[in-house]
């Protein structure tokens, strides 16, 4: 974590973990009708009337899933909201509260864990949710952060990865491949820095991508969008290790097959040349590079008049019978079988 000596570092001794609590968490807002109470008492009460609660968790760990020598606090904290949310976003349902616990050691002052929470803050007011509990606690390892993210939905508008069915069509939002590169670029400029600490990197050309590795947002439109144009998918999942990854998953839940085609990912003209930089093949990028938390669907074929024009979609694909197999169908017209390659904490 890089630090500015002429900032004044509050000690986390000095507050005591309600004191911590209280400080990080005294500006939050309720602002869901369905937040009976919050932060505050030994558990918040939640009140869905007849919905379906959905719930999901993720734990990010210092030095595995990020590193603070290029991360800004305020960042990190948006990002780890918004991983959790994307999860919520991608079972077609409605992102309420969430809860933020958080493991610290001492080389953490009281103002760095002010920046952290600055951008929870933020996140959880752009995208209006409610904080509504957590925990602290010391650790010995750096910074981990654990956020729980919580929605509803009614029974009928939920989506699994299940769903998908012969001949329906696979559907991508955004483009795919700049998550990645922006952590490529901000790994090399760390080393470069660490060689020549005076040394000032010019990162303009490579704003679009750092930014969606640093600051990445869920797709809560598309729920909304999707709702507008009267299409319900038949199968959701969010890409978060890679389109590969998310591709077999979702294949596998629902036991199908695909037709992947390479010729029809949506890649964004900075990634096509940030990879030739690179010397990186894009589709390889675009396909295992992960954390681009866009959403990854199907729809039947009747409804494709209905999203086809619309710049937020792209077709990539369609399902086939489960023995046809797991593809992508390359530029020159060989279809090979698509690994699982994008992340994979276990095998760090």
């Amino acid at each position: 974590m890089i630090e500015n000596k002429n900032t004044p570092r509050t000690p986390l001794s000095e507050l005591g973990e309600f004191g911590l609590i209280n400080h990080l968490t005294k500006s939050f807002t309720i602002k869901q009708k369905t937040t009976s109470l919050g932060i505050g008492d030994d558990a918040a009460v939640l009140d869905f009337e007849n919905k379906k609660c959905v719930l999901t968790t993720d734990l990010l760990i210092e030095g595995v899933h990020f590193d603070l020598s290029y991360v800004p606090l305020k960042h990190l904290g948006y990002k780890a909201v918004i991983v959790n949310l994307s999860d919520v976003y991608a079972m077609n349902a409605i992102a309420t509260q969430i809860t933020v616990s958080i493991a610290v050691s001492n080389r953490f002052p009281l103002e760095a864990l002010e920046e952290l929470y600055a951008g929870i803050e933020t996140a959880a007011k752009i995208y209006n949710i409610d904080v509504v509990g957590g925990d602290t606690t010391s650790s010995t390892t750096g910074l981990l952060i654990s956020v729980t993210a919580v929605g509803y939905a009614n029974e009928k508008d939920l989506v699994y990865r299940s769903g998908a069915q012969e001949n329906d069509l696979l559907v991508v939002t955004g483009d795919l491949g700049a998550a990645y590169l922006g952590l490529q670029v901000l790994e090399r400029e760390k080393k470069v820095y660490e060689v020549n600490p005076n040394s000032q990197p010019d990162l303009d050309q490579y704003t679009y991508l750092i930014e969606r590795q640093l600051k990445p947002e869920a797709r809560k439109d598309i729920s909304e969008l999707l709702k507008a144009l009267d299409v319900k998918p038949t199968s959701m999942i969010d890409i978060s290790d890679g389109l590969s990854s998310e591709v077999i998953h979702l294949c596998k839940q629902s036991k199908v097959g695909v037709n992947l085609y390479e010729e029809k990912i949506p890649l964004d003209p900075t990634v096509i040349s940030t990879c030739e930089e690179f010397q990186l093949n894009s589709t390889t990028v675009a396909l295992n590079g992960g954390e681009d938390y866009e959403l990854l669907f199907t729809v039947k074929q009747e409804d494709f008049p209905k999203i086809k024009a619309n710049p937020s979609l792209t077709v990539i694909g369609h399902i086939t019978d489960e023995k046809s197999g797991i593809g992508l169908v390359t530029r020159a017209n060989e279809k090979i079988e698509i690994q699982a390659q994008g992340w994979n904490p276990i095998e760090r």
